[in-house]
C-alpha cells in the first residue's frame, strides 16, 4: 500500500518534536541536494585557499579574543 502525502503528514505529526525536526531537515535537504553539493564544494575550495594563504605566510592568524572584542565593539 502506498502512503499518500496526507498519511505521511499525519504520521510525521505523531513524531516527537526532535524527530519531526530531523525529518523536516532531511526533506528540505533532499530538495536542495545539488545546491548543497555545490555549496559544499565551494566551501571546500575556499578552505583550501585560506589554508594555503596561511601556510605560505600571505595572511596571519588573529587571536580569537581580538576578533570577539572587535565584533563586540562593532555591535554596540
Amino acid at each position: 500500500m502506498r502512503d499518500t502525502v496526507a498519511d505521511l503528514v499525519q504520521r510525521g505529526r505523531a513524531l516527537p518534536p526532535e524527530e519531526r525536526e530531523k525529518l523536516v531537515e532531511q526533506l528540505l535537504e533532499s530538495l536542495n541536494e545539488s545546491a548543497v553539493r555545490e555549496l559544499d564544494a565551494t566551501w571546500a575550495a575556499e578552505i583550501q585557499k585560506r589554508l594555503a594563504e596561511y601556510d605560505s605566510g600571505a595572511v596571519a592568524a588573529i587571536d580569537a579574543e581580538e576578533v570577539f572584542a572587535k565584533a563586540a565593539r562593532l555591535a554596540q
